[in-house]
């Protein structure tokens, strides 16, 4: 029996632009898929109707790269510099990370998301220090029911072992058992890549069997680049580029210090691009290259990255980006004594590359990132009669510019409803007290850590 639910009267933000915004507008779906955006639409009796008044209406937001796992630490590093994260975060807490941490990590993690309207997730799984370390990072993405694309990564035992010219390939023998245990089919809620470390943390034949290895199995790599100037002065993308490695299945992220010669080979090679905004900004990446990106024809998307040192939501991405990005040309157009040019960024533009841009970067085009009738129903509903939204004028400017969490409203992933009136239907309970736990346990481990040394 088909099970239909009606978004009714809602201010509608399709980011379709065939059809556009409908200020009243319906929303139908369908087993899980979108079947009709209109003015109105008369559904069947059997339908289950979710009145949108006072709501804005868009589809759900795409976090492109975020380290789940590291949920447990969160905050652990609020002043950190990118040296001093690798320091206090990759070779402190992640050797000492077990299989239940990596559950709780992700569990509260996803939970956390789907609270803020993040509906979609790459989840760059970096902490694979046993085989029932991913076990333990699937069965909570599974769990939560959010669209995820699982990037299996390295493990973390030691910073000098997997981070300084690394001679240690990732299993491809555990990857493959993942392959074929969780992703028998491409067309599930979660699908996998390979967040693999890259060259100048990797040796070249590393590297190479790695890029190998994902391309054997079809999945597609995610990969961080030119983040800081010592990763500037990598060439990572000039020396993949060398080892004939290039591709449209790779998502390069950060490329704050990319050459001009690198954009050029991503945007020609087909790469994907994923800009982490505030942590770049943050912890000395380099600016934000939302701009760069779409100079060199390229779609960039947003993503969160760490919670041990920014916040979780999309809404501070979108705003640390159009800020950034905005001060930036303002300082050189200042400095250069010219006028603005024309290609500043806009709030409408921000709102696409957190939506449909974001599903372009996670390979999810086809069924996700816009309120298009064929695609699954990612949509996110946001209460616009609160204080800090209302009144109105540009409802894509109130997504962006003025809407935080406590405005998520409504959240639905492909068709299944997970945040209503504001209350995340989940048990946020026992995902806090795991992830209260997993901190303490980390911490104490840590600190025993440091005694045996």
């Amino acid at each position: 029996m088909t099970h239909r639910m009606l978004l009714r009267s809602g201010h509608v933000v399709t980011m379709d632009p065939a059809i556009g915004d409908l200020p009243r507008g319906d929303v139908l779906i369908e087993d899980g898929k979108i079947t009709a955006v209109e003015q109105r639409i008369d559904a069947d009796v059997d339908a289950e109707v979710l009145d949108m008044t006072g709501r804005i209406v868009i589809p759900g937001f795409v976090d492109t790269h975020r380290h789940t796992w590291e949920t447990p630490i969160r905050g652990c590093a609020p002043d950190a510099t990118l040296d001093d994260y690798f320091v206090d975060v990759l070779d402190t807490f992640a050797p000492v990370y077990t299989p239940e941490d990596v559950y709780a990590g992700n569990l509260a993690g996803t939970l956390e998301c789907l609270n803020a309207g993040i509906t979609t997730l790459v989840d760059w799984s970096h902490i694979n220090n046993t085989p029932e370390h991913p076990d333990a990072a699937l069965q909570a993405l599974t769990e939560t029911g959010i669209r995820a694309q699982y990037a299996y990564g390295s493990a973390n035992t030691s910073l000098s072992d997997y981070w300084f010219d690394s001679g240690i390939v990732m299993p491809g023998d555990d990857v493959r058992r993942i392959r074929s245990t969780y992703f028998a089919s491409d067309r599930g809620l979660l699908t996998m890549a390979l967040a693999t470390r890259g060259p100048g943390f990797c040796t070249n034949d590393v590297v190479t069997a790695e890029w190998g290895l994902a391309r054997e199995l079809g999945i597609p790599l995610t990969v961080h680049v030119a983040m800081g100037r010592l990763a500037g002065r990598f060439g990572m993308v000039k020396q993949l580029h060398g080892l004939g490695l290039l591709g449209p299945d790779t998502t390069y992220v950060h490329c704050c210090y990319l050459s001009e010669e690198e954009w050029r080979m991503v945007a020609d090679s087909g790469g994907t691009v994923s800009v982490s905004p505030q942590v770049e900004t943050q912890m000395g990446h380099g600016w934000p290259p939302v701009m760069q990106a779409i100079e060199h024809g390229l779609r960039p998307s947003l993503s969160i990255d760490v919670v041990t040192t920014v916040p979780g939501d999309m809404f501070t991405q979108i705003r640390a980006a159009f800020g950034a990005e905005r001060a930036r040309v303002n300082a050189d157009c200042w400095q250069a004594n010219l006028p603005v040019p024309d290609t500043m960024l806009t709030a409408r533009q921000m709102l696409e590359i957190a939506t449909l841009n974001g599903a372009h970067v996670a390979g999810l085009e086809d069924r996700t990132g816009s309120l298009t009738p064929g695609k699954r129903a990612d949509v996110v509903a946001l209460d616009a009669t609160a204080l800090n939204m209302a009144p109105v004028h540009d409802a894509a400017a109130a997504v962006t510019l003025s809407a935080d969490v406590s405005n998520v409203d409504t959240v639905i992933v492909d068709g299944v409803i997970h945040k209503r009136d504001g209350r995340l239907l989940a048990d946020v309970g026992r995902a806090r007290r795991l992830v209260e736990e997993s901190r303490d346990r980390l911490v104490a481990a840590t600190e025993a850590r440091k005694r045996q040394t």
